[in-house]
């Protein structure tokens, strides 16, 4: 028996391979849209992958699962567990749809199907054994059930896909699927879908594994026993889900577009970029953020490639619905579109490259974002609107004194309450997020916008700083 983990950090998202040599068969379980690794790593192990499972249907990433059906011939195992609203709708004869209790075998391997609902309703986990030694369980994939140190967030339905009422529902039905899990032996591995920095639960630990024992010691969602007190503990704090979850729900129910049929985004010409911009059309600058600081075409939004949430960030910015446009050094291309696609962001219709700054600069159409340190900030606090846009958590943890709190991917509901007579100085953690943010607020028309440079962490260390000065 053989196992491979792939990881994608941007995602913080996580697949594997499973592989029976003695048949020289392989199966996939939560492919990511790009197939080619799990390709590259069947043929490096000499192994033909003739099986893909998911364990639900995915909001943070579009699903592989069709799109490697559709290269290998594998079968498709999905989940038949979450009622008639969440069922997949691509389903075909080479389908197997599961149900809790059931099993089926890839060799010596066997998988086993524990019905799993509190992230999503049609959740399952997919328990491994070994039938070539005693068939006592090895190790079990738990989705966005189980992650280590933390669980899976219930309130994506209703924040994301708009179903209300459902995220206490499903909070309590997670309380028993991990019951359920806890009653496995301790010894079982633990491998999640996701690890630290994604947005499908909070606290994430960076450990790619773990075992339900030590889950069972160590994670605080695995402490409670009363159903009522943990779905309320459950609740509190989520991340704010990204605006590209619900699009992706509905897609990966429906069926990913197969990237033979996606459309390639076409190189533009500078003369072309004034009337998209003017159509309304949404051109994103992939540059860094000093990039973008230092000039950028007015009308664009940043979201830096450099970063690896770039997926993420332009996520909060697509309007799936739309076409929409980027810009980008040369060098960035192929990246970026994988990055793009990996959400299915298909509706990408066009790109410049950053030479386009050049015409730009000719034209005298060029725009800045004033950049100022937290020892200016600090000196100047009465005169700035100081504006936070980090995750609501983030904030709750401490912020500069006086700051408004809007996390920048909400940012449009909060443009009402800024204010016109003073100079809005933006902030995030390390100063990613806050070269988006005021992109948005330009594109908005709002000009007295500057940044504050290294995010609260600078401001951290200057405070630091001056309380040891002052004991000196």
């Amino acid at each position: 028996m053989l196992l491979k983990f792939f990881y994608d950090p941007g995602l913080a998202q996580a697949s594997y391979l499973i592989g029976c040599q003695e048949i020289g068969e392989a199966l996939i379980i939560d492919p990511a849209r790009d197939v080619t690794p799990y390709l590259a790593a069947a043929e490096d192990e000499g192994l033909k992958i003739t099986q893909v499972a998911e364990t639900h249907i995915h909001a943070d990433y579009l699903s592989g699962t069709r799109e490697l059906a559709a290269a290998t011939g594998a079968v498709m195992y999905l989940s038949d567990t979450g009622g008639d609203d969440w069922k997949y709708q691509f389903t075909d004869p080479n389908t197997v749809l599961l149900k809790d209790g059931d099993t089926w075998q890839l060799g010596n391997v066997k998988i086993e199907v524990i019905a799993t609902p509190g992230h999503t309703p049609e959740h399952v986990c997919l328990l491994m054994a070994n039938t070539a030694n005693s068939g006592t369980p090895v190790g079990i994939f738990t989705g966005d059930c189980l992650f280590v140190g933390a669980v899976g967030r219930p309130d994506l339905l209703e924040t994301a896909a708009g179903i209300t009422h459902s995220a206490g529902q499903l909070a309590r039905r997670l309380f028993d699927s991990l019951q359920h899990l806890k009653d496995l032996p301790d010894y079982v591995q633990v491998w999640p879908g996701h690890g630290a920095g994604s947005a499908c639960g909070k606290s994430m630990s960076s450990m790619p594994f773990s075992t339900i024992g030590f889950e069972k010691l160590t994670n605080p969602a695995l402490q409670f026993t009363d159903k009522a007190v943990f779905a309320d503990w459950l609740l509190i704090d989520q991340p704010e889900p990204p605006a590209y979850f619900g699009h992706m729900k509905k897609v990966n129910k429906e069926g990913p577009t197969l990237l033979r049929d996606v459309v390639p985004p076409q190189p533009l010409e500078f003369r072309q970029l004034d009337d998209i911009l003017d159509a309304g059309h949404l051109v994103i600058d992939t540059r860094s953020g000093h990039e973008y600081a230092y000039g950028h075409i007015p009308g664009t939004l940043n979201a830096p490639s450099t970063s690896r949430k770039f997926n993420t960030y332009a996520g909060w910015l697509i309007n799936y619905s739309e076409p929409f446009y980027f810009i980008a050094h040369e060098e960035q291309l192929d990246y970026i579109l994988h990055e793009l696609r990996a959400i299915g962001a298909d509706s990408l219709a066009g790109y410049w490259t950053a030479d386009v700054f050049e015409y730009a600069t000719v034209m005298g159409q060029i725009e800045y974002v004033t950049m100022i340190s937290a020892s200016e900030l600090e000196k100047g606090l009465d005169i700035y609107f100081v504006l936070d846009v980090r995750s609501a958590t983030e904030f709750k943890d401490g912020h500069i004194p006086g700051a408004y709190h809007a996390m920048y991917g909400l940012l449009d509901d909060h443009l009402q309450n800024l204010p016109d007579d003073l100079p809005i100085a933006i902030y995030c953690q390390t100063g990613i997020r806050s070269i988006v943010a005021a992109s948005m607020l330009l594109k908005h028309g709002i000009t007295n916008v500057v940044q504050m440079e290294g995010g609260y962490e600078a401001w951290q260390a200057l405070n630091r700083s001056l309380e040891q000065n002052a004991t000196t």
